[in-house]
């Protein structure tokens, strides 16, 4: 059976281009529902205006999807809460020199 962690793992493949970090690490990873084969995940950005959206919508749905049991992936992207450097871990804070 599918797991919460399994997903996790495979959206550290997700990398921020500009910050060469994966979106586990910055935080921004919100959420993650298993129901029935479908992953919902949900994300933010470092900002509203950040360009690579598409780019992360497709890559979740790419690495998400290649998971066994998985037969729908549902990125959904949200600015509520706003992310803050403080969601990221300590090792993305000492990488970025927070």
């Amino acid at each position: 059976m599918l797991t919460v962690d399994e997903v996790t793992d495979a959206l550290r493949d997700v990398i921020d281009p500009e910050l060469g970090l994966d979106f586990v690490e910055l935080g921004l990873i919100y959420d993650v529902e298993i129901e029935d084969g479908t992953v919902r995940v949900t994300y933010t950005l470092t900002s509203p205006g950040c360009p690579i959206g598409p780019q992360v919508t497709e890559q979740i749905e790419e690495f998400v999807g290649e998971l066994d049991g998985v037969q729908d992936v549902q990125p959904t992207m949200t600015f509520s809460p706003p992310w803050t450097p403080e969601r990221m871990s300590e090792d993305a804070k000492f990488a970025l020199g927070f």
